[in-house]
């Protein structure tokens, strides 16, 4: 077979997979925001949306506990909101139903025989980013090529799971190579977002971000190398974390740039509400992932640290650096709204609030994606982060992307665009209008010199380490600043320059990768939606920082 028929032909048993008596009606074309669909289409009982509509996971896992609800009861709810989510958006990969209900039911003998539970997260389905090998089970993460690779193992995190008593229960989309913004591949197609089908859930874990805003999972797990769970989650209005690197265990899952160290990819989850992703992560340390993955820090959970004691405790004045405009590209009305609404929060409750002074934002992000070519006196300190981070990234100049595809000759996609490698059967509508003919990001590479030697990216990772060092130093210093004594206590920004854009428009992540260059863990949340009201266009600028920030100017 072709690859197109590889493709096809998975897709079809995906769909099989689907029980007839949870179908439900395709919603029409003119039928945009599809949210409210899981609690009218008459699929789930009243107790099983009591179920999946408990935000709380902490309640949901005392009701598991004391026996309230069983297992075998809060995973079915779960397996029938998830498919009716994917229904609407497109969001899962793998769907499991008996195994994920025999696991259930063994858990609910577990705690009728012994009177306790099997661990603190028992009963628990959790959702897990097409990354996370389990055995028996294809991990195909957007490619042709992966389909039919039937895993062997389990990710040390799926290890953990079970040995904690939660119940993995589906896979979610991602983009082929992960490398973006946004959610689409050949073999599952497009993930759309439930608030908005016209618009992305954002990636590459962007079948999470729509699975767990449309309440079809109580937490999924996904990662992130340059803003992959925290634009799912701000493009889809729920929480999402990023540790720092080496938190949280990457062993035994699949990836993209395997090899690549300077710049790693870290797991996270997403949820609905944030005390979540505090119970899954303390769960997770308190298990000891090191002895599992090698890399893991030897670093307990620590409640100390969580009572923030080295920021003067609980209840202490903080002060925040709020970046608004990272002087690449600017934020549009909506999300200028938010950050003020924030802003306004955090005074009004007695912290302090202040600005924070880009310091080599555009230096750090090109060696991201490849080798710097500039002449430093000539750029800003903000382009030259940027360029460090982009160059760590395509050092490879795509031959990984490439000898993957190679294997069934599909194509490696170089847009998000609606229809423009296949017809895509998830976007009925005509792709919105684009103003951006190359990113800028691309700009900051150097397209004539293709891969790099050894030699040069060492340079690169040299450079990194000088930037690190330069940055922290440029925190530090604020402590002059504060009022408190000390540094600023955290860095707000925004998690994109715009709400959730139309598909194939989520063309940068200069808010977001600069902090995975610099290894800070991030945390995603939302603040409000847009109103059309108080969101009105803004006059032109008259000049552009460049062609992307002109771009999202007129989106």
């Amino acid at each position: 077979m072709n690859w197109q028929e590889i493709a096809s032909e998975r897709k079809r048993k995906q769909e099989e997979l689907i029980p007839p008596e949870w179908r439900i009606p395709s919603p029409p074309d003119g039928l945009l925001d599809v949210t409210a669909i899981p609690r009218t289409c008459g699929l789930l009982t009243p107790r099983e949306l009591e179920i999946t509509d408990t935000i709380d996971i902490n309640v949901t896992l005392s009701k598991l506990a004391d026996g309230t609800w069983s297992s075998e009861g809060v995973t079915r709810a779960f397996l029938k909101r998830a498919i009716i989510a994917h229904q609407l958006t497109n969001c899962l990969t793998e769907i499991f139903i008996e195994r994920a209900l025999k696991r259930a039911l063994e858990l609910d003998e577990f705690l009728k025989k012994n009177g306790r539970t099997m661990g603190p997260l028992h009963g628990l389905p959790i959702s897990l980013k097409d990354q996370f090998c389990m055995k028996g089970l294809e991990t195909i993460m957007g490619y042709v090529s992966w389909v039919g690779q039937v895993s062997d193992h389990d990710a040390a995190i799926v290890e953990i799971l079970y040995e904690l008593g939660a119940v993995p229960f589906v896979r979610t989309n991602v983009p082929q190579t992960l490398m973006w913004g946004e959610t689409y591949n050949t073999v599952f197609g497009r993930t759309t977002n439930p608030f908005n089908r016209k618009l992305t859930s954002g990636g590459s874990s962007g079948g999470e971000g729509a699975l767990v805003a449309l309440r079809g999972s109580p937490i999924g797990i996904g990662t992130d190398v340059g803003g992959s769970v925290r634009i799912p989650a701000g493009f889809t209005g729920i929480y999402s974390l990023r540790p720092c690197y080496g938190r949280l265990p990457y062993q035994g899952a699949a990836n993209t740039l395997e090899g690549q160290e300077a710049i790693t990819s870290a797991i996270g989850p997403l949820a609905s509400d944030i005390s979540a992703l505090k119970t899954f992560t303390k769960a997770v340390l308190d298990a000891k992932p090191w002895n599992k993955d090698p890399l893991v820090l030897r670093k307990p959970w620590s409640d100390t640290e969580y009572a923030l004691t080295e920021h003067g405790g609980k209840g202490a004045r903080l002060c925040f650096a709020v970046m608004l405009d990272n002087g690449v590209v600017r934020p549009q009305p909506p999300v200028r709204r938010a950050m003020s609404m924030l802003v306004s929060a955090l005074t009004e409750a007695g912290h302090k609030v202040i600005d924070w002074e880009n310091k080599l934002h555009m230096e750090l992000h090109t060696a991201y994606v490849g080798p710097v070519f500039v002449n430093k006196e000539d750029t800003p300190a903000n382009t030259l982060l940027s360029i460090l981070q982009e160059h760590i990234i395509s050092a490879d100049d795509g031959e990984g992307y490439r000898a993957v595809c190679s294997l069934t000759g599909e194509p490696l996609l170089r847009t998000m665009m609606p229809h423009a490698v296949v017809l895509d059967p998830h976007h009925p509508w005509d792709p919105h209008p684009t103003f951006l003919d190359e990113p800028f990001a691309n700009t900051l590479r150097n397209p004539k010199k293709g891969a790099i030697s050894a030699y040069e990216l060492w340079q690169v990772h040299k450079k990194k380490v000088e930037l690190r060092k330069q940055h922290l130093d440029h925190w530090e210093r604020t402590k002059t600043r504060t009022g408190t004594g000390r540094p600023v206590d955290a860095i707000l920004c925004p998690v994109a320059p715009f709400p959730a854009p139309p598909h194939g428009h989520n063309r940068n992540a200069f808010y977001t990768a600069i902090w995975n260059v610099l290894d800070y863990a991030c945390a995603a949340f939302p603040v409000t939606k847009v109103d059309p009201s108080l969101d009105l266009p803004d006059p032109s600028p008259g000049s552009f920082y460049n062609q992307e920030d002109e771009a999202v100017f007129k989106l």
